[in-house]
């Protein structure tokens, strides 16, 4: 098997409080390259491939609540709803999506590393 940090560009996306960092760090200490696209805040639906240009995509998702109680977020759920708007490109282009409420962590990870390491899964 190829060492993962001589693969593709791994981006991640997803609303304020999905856990993009979170995961991006765990996928980093297995060597994977990663890129944290900021498109929630991005007027440009496809600034993830213009400016990020992943080869693989990965799209996480969470709930106006939990990414409020994540990030202790002082905003409006229309500002969740706008950010989610704006990840709608990103999302219907994702090779994976995983929505993280319900998910430690390492489950979000684990989930990650079961399709970046299953290439029938790309």
């Amino acid at each position: 098997m190829e060492h993962p940090s001589n693969q593709s560009i791994i981006g991640v996306v997803g609303p304020c409080g999905s856990g993009k960092s979170t995961l991006i760090a765990g996928l980093e200490k297995y060597g994977y390259r990663c890129r944290h696209i900021a498109q929630e805040h991005s007027y440009v639906p496809a600034m993830w491939q213009i400016i990020g240009k992943p080869n693989i995509l990965i799209y996480l998702e969470s709930s106006f609540a939990i990414s409020t109680a994540r990030r202790q977020l002082n905003w409006l759920e229309k500002d969740h709803r706008e950010q989610l708007r704006r990840l709608t490109h990103a999302r219907e282009h994702a090779h994976l999506v995983v929505y993280t409420d319900d998910l430690t962590p390492e489950d979000v990870l684990q989930r990650a590393l079961d399709f970046l390491q299953d290439p029938a899964k790309r």
